[in-house]
């Protein structure tokens, strides 16, 4: 069992950046990917990126890749995206997961908050 808890939302200007964070419970975090998805008010959940248990592969999507970047400290049990050159239509809410791959989550935060102004 693993439980997330996503911080560091909040409003902030285009252009500007964000680093979220995810914190981990569990002792099996460092086996598992972890993946951010966000959801945007009245679209689907879509992915953002992920990153494998070892760190030594990362995937985005083609909508944040050059601007947003993932990465993990398992001894810290924590997964980080840092945003930069944030448009408006990144507003959304953010949500961190937890699975055996990148295609499969079986684990999800509550979410957290970003909004980006124009």
């Amino acid at each position: 069992q693993v439980q997330l808890v996503e911080s560091g939302g909040g409003l902030v200007q285009a252009g500007g950046s964000l680093r979220l964070s995810c914190a981990a419970s569990g002792r099996t975090f460092g086996t598992y990917t972890m993946g951010w998805f966000r959801q945007a008010p009245g679209k689907e959940r879509e992915f953002v990126a992920a990153i494998v248990w070892s760190g030594a592969r990362t995937y985005y999507a083609n909508s944040v890749k050059g601007r947003f970047t993932i990465s993990r400290d398992n001894a810290k049990n924590t997964v980080v995206l840092q945003m930069n050159s944030l448009k408006p239509e990144d507003t959304a809410v953010y949500y961190c997961a937890a699975g055996p791959a990148a295609d499969r989550y079986d684990y999800w935060g509550q979410g957290t908050q970003v909004t980006v102004s124009s």
